[in-house]
């Protein structure tokens, strides 16, 4: 064992994960992922490579939620205010 590794394992306290813990993790990841979850079963996939995908992938959202969110305030501000609170009311539920 490397001294990193275990210099981690002593400081970690009584909170571990196991090695296979994190590769289900990984596995999960990799399914939620649009362009890995497709890959073929026999395709390798780093972790490393799954886990910068998932950094990728959740600023998109991030970017999406924002230009949607944007685009919405948009469509409130050129609508008349009983639409606009017809749109709110239903966003609210």
């Amino acid at each position: 064992m490397s001294g990193r590794r275990s210099r981690s394992r002593q400081s970690s306290g009584t909170s571990r994960i196991s090695e296979d813990q994190v590769n289900d993790l990984i596995t999960r990841l990799q399914q939620l992922l649009p362009e890995l979850r497709d890959s073929r079963r026999s395709d390798k996939v780093s972790a490393a490579r799954v886990l910068q995908d998932t950094c990728n992938y959740i600023r998109n959202l991030h970017r999406e939620v924002d230009d949607l969110s944007e685009r919405l305030s948009e469509l409130l501000a050129n609508t008349d205010t009983a639409q606009a609170a017809l749109i709110r009311s239903l966003l609210s539920q």
